[in-house]
């Protein structure tokens, strides 16, 4: 297991899996027998460097069990190719599910690795052609490989981007589809410093991108937070030496609390 989950956890155990499943979500691991809520997503879900993340402060206000699927790094293509988490989504009364970065996903022109859906494997023949002047073997994460698109040639780059956003569109239906029950979105926002890439969080995906989507799921629960460097919230976090600026980026133990106050609200109006 990397520093990385373990310096992201400790305070809360190790990560778990659920069986046949082969992708650490955030522990420990519930008792499925009776009926929960389901909330997949990546880091946030997670809550990462947070003792009590958003979803376990949903479930002592609502009192009902909710099963955190939430996967550091994971994207769209982690639970896709996930038919244990699949089956436990499709357990549940309700599946929340993150509103996801569009850059996390294998597409025409790139390959991420299947469940650390942040890590770029290779580029494949289309992208080669239209940056030929790129040393792919070079890249390792996809925020880094789109950024050396972007600073080549911003034709080309916007090229490439509006490819994922239409493939996440894709994508995300077809999460949706799998998890064969009831969905509501849940679209975690934040932005991020002016040396960022994107800007904001979840990167690459705007407001029509999530209106295409709303037809297919029960509702949006839309909620605009702050990073804990914003929102002088790093206090009370908890990460290793070489975590402070990582965990300056996410976000911190208000921001879950109010988030899960907007959770307990939407399924006690819904």
């Amino acid at each position: 297991m990397s520093y990385e989950l373990k310096s992201a956890t400790a305070l809360a155990g190790e990560p778990c899996s659920y069986a046949g499943s082969k992708l650490l979500v955030r522990g420990p691991a519930r008792d499925l027998t009776e009926p929960y809520l389901a909330f997949i997503g990546g880091t946030e879900v997670f809550g990462r460097f947070v003792e009590v993340p958003f979803v376990a402060e949903a479930e002592a206000q609502l009192g009902q069990t909710c099963v955190n699927l939430g996967s550091v790094n994971a994207g769209v293509d982690s639970f896709l190719s996930d038919d244990a988490l699949l089956g436990i989504a499709h357990g549940a009364e309700t599946t929340v599910l993150q509103v996801l970065g569009a850059q996390n996903i294998s597409n025409g022109y790139y390959k991420v690795h299947p469940r650390r859906n942040d890590r770029f494997l290779c580029a494949h023949a289309p992208l080669r052609e239209l940056y030929p002047e790129i040393d792919f073997t070079e890249y390792h994460f996809n925020k880094h490989l789109l950024g050396a698109l972007r600073s080549c040639c911003k034709t080309r780059y916007e090229t490439v981007r509006d490819h994922l956003q239409s493939t996440w569109i894709d994508r995300m239906g077809e999460l949706i589809a799998e998890i064969e029950g009831n969905v509501a979105l849940l679209w975690v926002q934040y932005d991020l410093d002016q040396q960022s890439l994107f800007g904001h969080e979840p990167a690459l995906v705007d407001r029509p991108m999530v209106d295409s989507l709303r037809a297919q799921v029960d509702g949006v629960i839309e909620i605009p937070v702050h990073t804990a460097r914003e929102a002088a919230d790093i206090e009370g976090m908890f990460y290793g030496q070489m975590d402070l600026a990582s965990a300056q980026r996410m976000i911190g133990p208000k921001e879950h609390q109010r988030i899960a106050a907007e959770l307990v609200r939407y399924f006690q109006n819904s």
